[in-house]
């Protein structure tokens, strides 16, 4: 991975050596190689084999800490982190989908409003127009065009 030296994500930056990493994590060296074995971090490695933490990495340490002081086994750890995991990618894609629905409703609504013609533009068969009434051209001005005759 390149995030070793990357500027751009600073806490995926991994920079800690292992003894400064655990010092941090409050844990002992030989701790961070058992999680690192059980699957729980991955430490960036040099190009001699060191491992390097990142701040993301420490965060990680943290919570496993915290879920072991709560009782949980490393296995249970795990599996609480995978799910977190789960959990987030779940969020971002629910926070995507209601963005591109925002979105699509916005450009609906966008296209509703160059498409709609108001009412008094608007040309209706078969109904005249207040103007046309007061023109004299309505059957109730008495003239023999469409008017209707009682018997």
């Amino acid at each position: 991975m390149s995030s070793f030296n990357s500027s751009a994500d600073p806490m995926g930056r991994a920079v800690y050596v292992i003894s400064v990493a655990a010092e941090l994590a409050g844990v002992h060296p030989q701790t961070l190689r058992v999680y690192e074995r059980r699957g729980l971090v991955d430490p960036l490695r040099t190009g001699g084999g060191s491992r390097r933490y990142s701040e993301r990495d420490l965060e990680r340490l943290r919570r496993i800490q915290d879920l072991t002081a709560e009782g949980l086994n490393l296995e249970g750890v795990r599996k609480v982190l995978v799910l977190e995991a789960e959990v987030e990618r779940l969020q971002a894609e629910l926070d995507r989908v209601i963005t591109d629905a925002r979105e699509a409703v916005e450009k609906t609504h966008r296209q509703y409003r160059r498409d709609l013609v108001p009412l008094r533009q608007l040309p209706i068969p078969g109904f005249r127009s207040n103007r046309a009434a007061s023109s004299g051209e309505s059957s109730a001005s008495g003239g023999s065009s469409g008017s209707r005759r009682s018997s």
